[in-house]
């Protein structure tokens, strides 16, 4: 079975880093694009950052140059490392992987409050 099984989320001031694992299971992980997305209160999902199988990467214009999306082949893990956070990117975040057929995880909600 297909698993995508987020990790690292949680409470962080603003200012400070977290970051985010996306374990996958059951797919050949080298084959798929990976990234997250994450959806704030009251507002739609957006796509924070993605990395292709080959390791190009791509950022949401807010979060360019604070967040590095990478991967682990080897660890069948995608992870994103979050930095300066701001209250601003409090939301779930959820880890994706595409290729023939997508899949998403569950999410994990981090929180950037004092």
């Amino acid at each position: 079975q297909v698993q995508l099984v987020e990790s690292g989320g949680g409470l962080v001031q603003p200012g400070g880093s977290l970051r985010l694992s996306c374990a996958a299971s059951g797919i050949l992980f080298s084959n798929y694009a990976m990234g997250w997305y994450r959806q704030a209160p009251g507002k739609q999902r957006e796509l924070v950052a993605r990395i292709t199988s080959g390791g190009s990467t791509n950022y949401a214009d807010s979060v360019k140059d604070r967040f590095t999306i990478s991967r682990d082949n080897a660890k069948n893990t995608v992870y994103l490392q979050m930095n300066s956070l701001k209250p601003e990117d409090t939301a779930v975040y959820y880890c994706y992987a595409v290729w023939q057929t997508n899949y998403w995880g569950r999410g994990t909600q981090v929180t950037v409050s004092s």
